[in-house]
């Protein structure tokens, strides 16, 4: 499917690059974001060709999964976290599939872990001390400003970010505050995450978008791309506390704009589904999406993340039936 499909109106943007070899000085004509319309009946087309598909089946599947695991950002994000469960949930990433199942398959030995753990900014020392601990150097991500809603004062939410990374983490899960998208006020959006941006560091920013409030697909891809020329290094569908998480339409606009920054700038802007990903056939359907949109690239760790709580523990659920011909009781495997 040809992007023109996809979004109707689209013009040339320009900017200049720092040091960081990212765009961050941006002249754009706010007209530019007005006129862009996305054509709903053309995406909904394409998530149902996406819903359809048939997935891999046996030794290709336990592979697929395998590489899924190395995309998870293991997320703990509950009221009652405490040292104690952050401490497995790091555990857990360092040693995400049973070592017998790892030999099985012949990748014991290939250092599988998680992409990162992520947890509130308040568990971050726990995350970082836990993994210094196991001589581990997953990234530890936080999330940051206000999450899930947004809507507290610009100054607290700039303040969680530094004292975030004070702490350690090496990349920071913001959520904007969608009434800027919502109202079109897209030059404050923009300027809001400027000042993440600048707020980071040399952390990675990684922009929850949280598509489910959004209103619009219309809306989806415009705060999409500006997330992106703000200077996101990833941007990301939700929360997970949103009524509607990550969906295949939304996926496609975000990836479509993803394509079409990186054809205009050169830039390669990571992507993370999150929320009510749990099953390991649901991971195989976003691998795939993104291979197809966006290609081999985009399916590492530094392009490519899913955020769950729940997924890793399907994926080695279905690992073990593969290894095994049968299914795993719960006191069969081990829990995060």
């Amino acid at each position: 499917m040809q992007r023109r499909y996809i979004v109707k109106k689209h013009e040339n943007i320009h900017g200049s690059i720092n040091g960081r070899g990212r765009k961050t000085t941006w002249w754009i004509y706010l007209s530019w974001i007005s006129k862009i319309q996305v054509n709903q009946p053309a995406v909904l087309r394409r998530a149902e060709q996406i819903q359809a598909r048939r997935t891999v089946k046996k030794e290709w599947q336990a592979a697929w999964l395998l590489k899924a695991v190395t995309f998870i950002d293991l997320t703990a994000l509950s009221g009652d976290d405490t040292s104690s469960n952050i401490q497995r949930l790091c555990y857990k990433a360092k040693y995400p599939i049973r070592e017998d199942l790892l030999k099985s398959l012949n990748m014991h030995d290939k250092g599988l872990t998680t992409a990162a753990v992520c947890v509130y900014p308040a568990r971050v020392c726990d995350a970082v001390k836990a993994l210094k601990a196991s001589g581990c150097t997953i990234p530890v991500a936080s999330v940051a400003t206000g999450f899930p809603s947004g809507q507290t004062h610009l100054k607290t939410r700039l303040e969680e970010i530094r004292l975030a990374v004070e702490d350690g983490a090496t990349e920071i899960d913001v959520v904007i505050n969608r009434t800027l998208v919502l109202t079109g006020q897209w030059e404050a959006l923009y300027d809001e995450i400027r000042q993440f941006r600048k707020a980071c560091g040399e952390a990675h920013l990684k922009t929850i978008l949280a598509t489910g409030e959004l209103g619009s697909l219309t809306n989806v891809y415009k705060a999409s791309m500006i997330a992106m020329m703000a200077g996101s290094d990833f941007i990301k569908t939700s929360t997970g506390k949103e009524t509607v998480n990550a969906t295949f339409p939304v996926a496609i606009v975000m990836l479509r704009a993803i394509r079409d920054f990186f054809w205009k700038t050169g830039n390669k802007v990571g992507f993370k589904p999150a929320g009510g990903i749990r099953s390991a056939k649901d991971s195989l359907a976003w691998l795939s999406l993104v291979k197809e949109e966006l290609g081999d690239e985009w399916l590492t760790p530094e392009l490519f993340r899913i955020g769950a709580s729940t997924l890793l523990s399907d994926i080695e659920r279905q690992i073990y039936h593969h290894v095994t011909g049968r299914y795993a009781a719960y006191h069969d495997l081990p829990m995060s």
